[in-house]
């Protein structure tokens, strides 16, 4: 489950982080935090895909939490003649930090990989903007994609990914669109999801401090995004939580032995099994929270690459 110690080269990125004193995160507040991580950003514009463009869709309306007239995107559309399957993205951050631009060489690095039209949605962030904005923007940008295929060169497949904080809004979203009758969604992938408030599993224990994401920071995500109801039962908060994980999307899920949030990760893919959804789970024993974004220069993980290759394949397989 977990290695003896982290990747080389996961080592030189931690000490490099340690070196620049900006963790915790939670210290410096939300927006200052969200400048901070700017530095982190890994080189854009590579790989090449066949297109890129920056759009709005409609946002939902009537339904809980404060109204959003369109949600912006960013489609990713492969090289060659579509139209392709289409994948929904949701970037990581712990719903406070990060946007399209962080998660930018990922996205076009999973479009080279699987063959898919890439929409990133720049769902809202908190705390200005608490639950359920990301989730129901999350929602009304899946929506719209699954009844709009041609608008984005689509074939009318679609998956849903995210990572950390996204890959709760990727759960979320099969969630709510079983409950409601809503879209059609023919995978998930997710990539060291946030799934459960639970405190108390060893992940959390092992992996508190020194590896990139600490417990004084998800505790500071989550007082941000779900205020004082952290730990009311609500599956779109928390998708673990549902009473049960039937009928779902057949799921590729990932999680990093160095990370606090593995054991909910194995946890969520045990849940989706147990109900009957097929499920390819992945541990990368020596790898630490957010290694999948670390693509390129000043983070360029081999294992990151090898990751996203084997997101590309299942996607390949569930969607073509």
């Amino acid at each position: 489950m977990r290695a003896d110690r982290p990747h080389p080269e996961a080592r030189e990125l931690l000490q490099q982080i340690d070196a620049l004193g900006v963790l915790p995160l939670s210290q410096h507040g939300p927006q200052a935090a969200r400048d901070l991580m700017k530095n982190f950003r890994m080189a854009s514009e590579e790989p090449a895909v066949g297109d890129v463009t920056n759009r709005a869709v409609p946002g939902y309306e009537g339904r809980v939490g404060d109204q959003r007239d369109e949600v912006p995107v960013r489609v990713y559309t492969p090289e060659g003649e579509g139209p392709f399957p289409v994948v929904t993205f949701f970037h990581g951050g712990g719903f406070v930090i990060m946007d399209l631009e962080s998660h930018d060489a990922l996205c076009r690095h999973v479009v080279r990989e699987s063959g898919c039209v890439v929409v990133s949605v720049d769902y809202r962030l908190a705390p200005e903007h608490p639950f359920p904005a990301a989730v129901e923007d999350a929602y009304a940008a899946t929506e719209w994609v699954a009844e709009n295929p041609e608008e984005v060169d689509g074939d009318g497949t679609l998956a849903v990914m995210g990572d950390s904080a996204g890959g709760n809004l990727a759960a979320a979203v099969t969630l709510m669109a079983r409950d409601r009758d809503g879209p059609a969604i023919d995978h998930q992938v997710l990539v060291y999801p946030a799934v459960d408030p639970r405190e108390d599993r060893p992940s959390w224990e092992q992996n508190e401090e020194g590896y990139f994401l600490v417990a004084e920071d998800m505790k500071w995500f989550a007082d941000c995004y779900f205020g004082s109801d952290v730990h009311e039962p609500n599956p779109y908060a928390f998708p673990l939580q549902a009473d049960n994980h039937a009928d779902l999307p057949p799921a590729t899920v990932l999680t990093a032995g160095f990370d606090p949030l593995r054991d909910e990760g194995i946890a969520y893919a045990e849940a989706l099994a147990a109900d009957g959804v097929p499920v390819e789970h992945y541990n990368y024993e020596d790898m630490i929270h957010g290694f999948i974004t670390m693509l390129a220069p000043p983070a360029d993980l081999t294992v990151a690459h090898e990751a996203v290759e084997t997101i590309g394949v299942d996607l390949r397989d569930a969607l073509q």
